[in-house]
Order: C-alpha cells, then structure tokens, then sequence
C-alpha cells in the first residue's frame, strides 16, 4: 500500500487492517506448488464473507457437466416467487477463491438486485487449463436456462455477472452462448472484469504496484490460466478482442485506483460501438476488489446499491 492521495480513507483502513491480517500467515507467492498459498489467500479472503444479507434460501447443489459435478451455492432473497437469475463467477485470477470466498458479495447482488444468484465454482487455474472454467461456466447458465424453474429460478430472465476473472468469465460467457444459439441472456454484470491480455496499457504502468493487485500478478494469473501464448489473444480469452455485436446490457463497474482501469474503459467503448447498451461507473479512491468490502467501505456498498438498481430494471425489460 502507498500514500497516493486519491486513495478513499475507509478504503485505506480496511486495506491496512487487511494487510496487518496477512501479516500473520507465511507470505502468499506467485509460485508452484501453488497448494499452501492458495489456502492463505482463501483463508485471508473469507473473512471478507461474514455478515451481509440474510437470504430466505441459501442451498448447495450440482450441475453435472463437462465430466464432474460442478458445486453452485443458490441464494434466494424470497421464495414465494420465480425469481430474475444472476450466475455468478468469483474473483481470483482463475487461480483462487470459491463460491466460499465470495459468499457475501453474492448474497449483497441478490438483496439488492431481488434476484437469485447461483454462484458457480469453476475449476481453477493452473490445474485447470483455458477454456475449462469458461465451458464451466457456459455449461451451468445452458442448464439453469431449460431446468432453472426446478430450483425455484426464472430461467427465462437470466444474467451473468463476476467480479475481475469472473467478470472475464461472464463476458466470454454471454460470447460463448451467442456462438453456440443461446440461451438469450438478459444481461452481464462486470465489476472491474479482466478484458484483454495487453499488460501495456496506460492503468497498468500507473499502478503497476502498491494499490493491492499488480501488474506482476496480472502477468502469472495470465500465464496460469492461459500457458499457450497463442491463446492470450483468443477473444474467449480476452474480450476485448471479440466481435461483440448482439450482446445483450452490459453493466461496467469499475475501481478508480486500478491496473485493469485502462481495458475495462476499452472494453465500454467498443461494446457502445457495437450498438450494445452500457452502463458505466468509476468508483473514486478504490482499489481492485473493493466490492467485497461492503461491510467496511461506503462506496463498496454504493456500487452494490448502483448494480442492484440496474438488475432490477433490466429484469423488467
């Protein structure tokens, strides 16, 4: 963390009592075997997930695709109707974090936005290679789209949302369902997404360092998920680089102090470009990550409120 002056005062705090936090566990490195870092990471990002909402449901089932049995956490704010649906794909580099890790931001989305959300635990990254936790992900939203109404859920009224790779994840998603017919999503909701495999551009030498995530560890999560180099430029890979024409409404979401900053901005102005309709915010102050921050950090609650609003009405649309 540095003394950049823009940085929120809560956003600060709360990132300071995070570090001091980290600062009892052994020191989290981007190496191999990965297995002992990623259980201090997770183990760091689960206090992020206490308190939030209370859901009327909150239930863990399967969806059986791709060979395995892929765990999906439902949380429903009201069960006395079918309700609008948001899939959701967690953070974390494709390398870490879980329906787990991510719990608490889940439940903020379906109170705010009054949907369900069915948040996804796709395969991780190194063990598992592009494109396997986006045929994931694509397989379970083609599922809750024709079986939804099994598990309570409006599969006619269906969104993707994430947060950074998640984010990349609900983008090459809604791409990956055009290519193949469908199901029509309703919208994709984008919080600071990873659009493009570009580690040059403006936001990444602004904040290459010292704003929590770094263009150091851009570049291993890429290389993790995405060992082929070719395949960095793939447009499932990098949405930026797709033709994205017929998606449906997007909501960008986007943190001030960021290395991801300059795509997302890119990625806003070729979906306008493309004709799809964008709703765009920049949260002043905040650095990559800020939404799990909801019990500490105003302006993390503000931007939950915002997407809320914004799911709410595309749901009537």
């Amino acid at each position: 963390m540095n003394d950049d002056p823009r940085w929120d005062p809560e956003m600060r705090a709360a990132q300071a009592a995070y570090e001091a936090e980290a600062a009892k566990y052994p020191p989290i490195r981007l190496e191999f075997p990965f297995a002992p870092h990623r259980a201090v990471n997770d183990a760091l990002n689960l206090t992020l997930a206490d308190g939030g909402p209370a859901m009327a449901e909150t239930t863990d089932r399967w969806v059986a695709a791709r060979g395995r049995r892929i765990l999906c956490r439902l949380h429903r704010p009201r069960t006395d109707r079918k309700l609008p649906t948001l899939v959701y794909f967690h953070g974390g580099g494709w390398v870490w974090s879980s329906v787990d890790t991510h719990d608490r931001l889940a439940r903020e989305y379906a109170a705010a936005g009054e949907v369900a959300v069915v948040s996804v635990d796709y395969a991780l990254s190194p063990e598992a290679k592009f494109p396997t936790a986006l045929e994931e992900c694509a397989a379970v939203a083609k599922w809750l789209a024709e079986h939804g109404a099994k598990w309570g859920l409006d599969g006619a009224r269906l969104f993707v949302g994430g947060d950074s790779a998640g984010g990349n994840l609900a983008l090459a998603t809604a791409l990956l369902l055009r290519e193949c017919a469908g199901p029509a999503l309703h919208g994709i909701l984008a919080a600071y997404p990873v659009c493009d495999s570009d580690l040059t551009r403006p936001s990444y030498r602004e904040f290459a360092e010292g704003f929590m995530l770094t263009a150091e560890k851009m570049r291993f999560y890429w290389d993790a998920y995405l060992p082929h180099a070719a395949d960095k430029s793939h447009p499932l890979a990098a949405p930026l680089r797709a033709d994205l024409a017929g998606l449906p409404p997007v909501s960008v979401q986007q943190a001030e102090l960021d290395v991801l900053r300059s795509e997302g901005e890119a990625l806003v102005n070729a979906l306008r470009l493309a004709g799809v309709a964008v709703e765009h915010e920049v949260f002043p102050g905040m650095i990559h990550g800020f939404l799990r921050y909801t019990g500490r950090v105003a302006r993390a609650r503000e931007a939950v409120a915002h997407a809320g609003a914004w799911l709410r009405r595309i749901a009537r649309q």
